[in-house]
């Protein structure tokens, strides 16, 4: 069930183009990495999928619920946690989720059941009647994690949920968001590249105003798989007794005993080395794939692309 449908989106600032006719959809269940540098258009896309600013083109559905059309009901269907978490320090937790469930609609009946369902989902039920300033920060974004769950909503964003926290609380805070994503449909807006590795079922990368990535996760995770071999050998490696093994593209010298071998990704000539090698009594002492890390993928496609790559929706 797709619970966010964004179609050809766009967003004009004068003659500005932020937003380039963005397309995708997203499921219940899915979590969502929603990367990009800076001035990429990922601040104005996330304005506008909550509803906080206006497209110049396109739709957007929460729940099938036109954002444009039907405002308020469609805000109902979204939860938010900004950067800075919207949290009042002077008031404990309880009081500061009553307020909120007030803001979101929630029928007085039902407000005392869905906060304390929303304490026990982030794990704040020992800390009820504390005072938010007196919180840990990642209490506080327990806190802040809260009142965008507090109406059920089905799609949940959550911008930079782990910034300033201690290893130990993004940990916490990871497990919490996995969990929430089975029951809902969670935009993660993030510059933590391994934070979209260890919560996201897919991940975005938009750059220049337009989607150069969108992949799942083991989409990803395949693109890591860089198509070069690592070789390290006892004796002197003679690069030209190595070139002709079905396969290798090239050879490239790191130093006499070590080298870098590059072939076509849709073999690998790892087999065929290693008994070259051995043969020419080199001394194989180490024969490894090479990874490329998410850095360098994000890296490399925001600083080349010019046009969106091929891939689509998994």
């Amino acid at each position: 069930m797709q619970l966010i449908n964004v179609e050809q989106l766009c967003r004009y600032y004068g003659d500005q183009c932020a937003v380039d006719n963005v397309s995708f959809t997203l499921e219940k269940g899915e979590i969502l990495g929603f990367l990009g540098p800076n001035g990429a258009g990922k601040s104005s896309t996330m304005q506008m999928i909550t509803g906080n600013l206006a497209p110049t083109a396109g739709q957007i559905l929460i729940n099938g619920i036109d954002i444009l059309d039907q405002p308020r009901e469609a805000k109902r269907e979204l939860g938010y946690l900004p950067e800075i978490p919207p949290v009042y320090r002077e008031l404990t937790v309880n009081e500061y989720l009553d307020y909120a469930g007030q803001l979101h609609e929630v029928p007085r009946s039902q407000l005392k059941k869905s906060r304390d369902q929303a304490r026990e989902r982030c794990g704040l039920t020992e800390v009820g009647e504390r005072l938010i300033g007196n919180l840990s920060k990642g209490y506080q974004q327990r806190v802040g994690i809260a009142q965008a769950i507090l109406h059920s909503p089905a799609v949940i964003i959550l911008d930079e949920p782990t910034v300033g926290l201690d290893p130990i609380q993004i940990r916490e805070i990871r497990d919490l968001i996995r969990d929430l994503g089975r029951e809902h449909a969670i935009i993660l807006s993030t510059h933590i590249l391994p934070e979209v590795q260890e919560s996201c079922t897919r991940v975005q990368i938009i750059h220049r105003g337009r989607l150069v990535l969108n992949d799942s996760i083991e989409g990803l995770s395949q693109q890591m798989q860089a198509s070069s071999l690592l070789l390290q050998t006892r004796r002197a490696i003679e690069i030209d007794r190595l070139t002709d093994v079905p396969g290798v593209q090239s050879v490239d010298q790191i130093d006499p005993t070590r080298c870098r071998i590059h072939y076509d990704k849709t073999t690998s000539p790892a087999e065929h080395l290693a008994e070259r090698v051995v043969t020419l009594g080199f001394g194989l002492l180490e024969l490894t794939p090479e990874r490329r890390s998410m850095e360098e993928i994000f890296i490399d496609i925001t600083r080349h692309s010019q046009t969106p790559t091929t891939e689509v929706n998994p």
